[in-house]
């Protein structure tokens, strides 16, 4: 296979990756806390927070792009207070497309998780809490197992939302070979160069086949799903 792709597109790739690796751990924390709050919460502003989830959906990743440059930049409050307090630079790093790909990932991530645990009988974690298990030991010990085959599938949905993500991403690190340059950034540079649709069509063939990969591993994941909690 190395002699099939090119240095460039090792390297989009083997970035891409990484990007959407990390974006997908660190997603996951906030994603099941946010889900469970969405799913289980009955709180003032529960609609807001629903709203702010799916905002990314919503509006187009070219202005998500802007705003985590407004925010996240150099100059930005928080870019500014991270570079001065921690030496942490965003923007125009691996790491601010890690942030992005984030950010774009949450809102499917979020939902599938929160079917996940819509699914669950709150008998189940009532019964548990009725034998004195704090919110927590209920949570880990019933929902948390059950759930699992969906925050699978959430994860899944995550990672191939952040391998495809490209309109925020190019516009908070934009396209530097080698340290930003993601898979769609790569096809999109390879299509700017006369004669160099070979690698472009190589590139889009790999974000197919990871695409419809993780589809199909999620739906699979949330069968299996809903067959466990039906106790079939």
């Amino acid at each position: 296979m190395s002699g099939w792709l090119g240095p460039a597109e090792w390297q989009a790739l083997a970035l891409s990756l990484k990007v959407s690796f990390w974006a997908t751990v660190l997603s996951l924390p906030p994603g099941v806390l946010v889900a469970y709050a969405l799913a289980r919460g009955r709180f003032r502003g529960r609609e807001l927070l629903n709203g702010l989830v799916h905002l990314p959906l919503i509006l187009p990743p070219v202005v998500t792009g802007y705003l985590l440059l407004m925010t996240f930049g150099r100059r930005g409050p928080v870019g500014g207070w991270l570079e001065d307090t921690f030496g942490l630079v965003l923007a125009f790093r691996w790491t601010g497309a890690v942030l992005a790909a984030s950010i774009m990932a949450f809102p499917l991530m979020v939902r599938a998780i929160r079917l996940a645990i819509e699914a669950v009988d709150p008998k189940l974690e009532q019964a548990a809490a009725t034998l004195g298990a704090s919110r927590i030991q209920v949570f880990a010990t019933v929902t948390l197992p059950l759930i699992a085959p969906g925050l699978i599938a959430g994860a899944v949905l995550g990672f191939a939302k952040a391998i495809g993500e490209f309109g925020a991403t190019i516009t908070f690190v934009s396209n530097i070979p080698g340290q930003t340059q993601t898979l769609p950034s790569a096809i999109y540079t390879f299509l700017q160069v006369p004669g160099a649709e070979a690698p472009a069509l190589r590139l889009v063939a790999i974000s197919v086949v990871v695409a419809l990969a993780a589809l199909a591993a999620s739906e699979v994941l949330a069968r299996r799903a809903a067959k466990r909690v039906a106790g079939e």
